[in-house]
């Protein structure tokens, strides 16, 4: 069996200032982001209808507002609802951590609205542009949340070659899954390759997003069968996890996105 590596989840630290490696992967994120979503304001079909790459600018600085409050206060209210409606000035205080990406996602979907709305173009229009672009930021943090030895997986067979202990766990030693890898390579790697390819042809607006959220859902879906569920929840009905329960409502809107985004498309004019 492996063993975590237990890397130092400080980078860089200059007296009382310290860099955290999950900062960091947040940064590359948002750094692929911008240069992948420059990539594709380049592309004919979106430079023909006037992006550029100052719009991508603008796109970022809301999705990173999305990403930071949404996802804050969905973990505060979707993990753990009970204890912070009772402490509420603690949702604010992000440095002891916790982030949930479904509800990351639910602000960038409101930062994009809002983006949108200001610029004049459609809510699938710019959800489009940009969703080939957010799953390698998936897995540069996921890659953040493995170096932090956190999130770590269920327990794995003794003999799987990449079983690995956590001592994070404090469980005396049982093999887990890596799972934070498997979501990495999952949800990252992989729906990325997938999307770029999808994208690099025009498509009917929305069809895109619609793929992008089935795609996100199913291996979220997949990957929480590897995945520890949080001690203070537990699995739900039906022995899903939390995860699971909140990735079925994309695929289902994914599905649905796509579906009226092809019908839409085949209309008459």
């Amino acid at each position: 069996m492996l063993v975590h590596p237990q890397f130092n989840p400080i980078a860089v630290q200059i007296g009382p200032l310290a860099v955290h490696w999950y900062g960091i992967t947040y940064l590359i994120a948002f750094g692929l982001f911008l240069w992948l979503a420059g990539r594709r304001a380049r592309m004919p079909q979106h430079a023909a209808v006037g992006w550029t790459k100052p719009d991508v600018d603008d796109v970022l600085f809301y999705g990173v507002l999305g990403v930071v409050l949404g996802g804050r206060l969905g973990y505060c209210f979707f993990y753990k609802p009970d204890y912070y409606i009772d402490h509420l000035m603690e949702v604010l205080a992000v440095w002891k951590g916790g982030m949930s990406f479904h509800g990351g996602l639910l602000g960038v979907l409101l930062g994009l609205w809002l983006f949108g709305r200001k610029r004049g173009r459609s809510f699938f229009e710019v959800s489009d542009l940009i969703a080939p672009c957010v799953p390698t930021g998936i897995m540069a943090v996921r890659l953040g949340n493995f170096i932090n030895g956190e999130l770590w997986g269920r327990p794995a067979p003794a003999d799987l070659p990449w079983a690995m202990i956590f001592p994070q766990a404090n469980d005396g030693g049982i093999a887990r899954h890596p799972s934070q890898l498997y979501q990495a390579a999952g949800e990252g790697l992989l729906l990325f390759i997938v999307l770029w390819f999808y994208a690099r042809k025009p498509r009917a607006t929305g069809q895109i997003s619609g793929v992008f959220m089935m795609g996100y859902g199913v291996l979220r879906f997949v990957a929480e069968y590897f995945r520890e569920p949080d001690d203070f929840l537990g699995l739900r009905a039906l022995n899903w996890s939390q995860g699971q329960w909140l990735s079925l409502p994309m695929i289902l809107a994914g599905i649905a996105i796509f579906v009226w985004a092809t019908r839409r498309n085949q209309r008459p004019a």
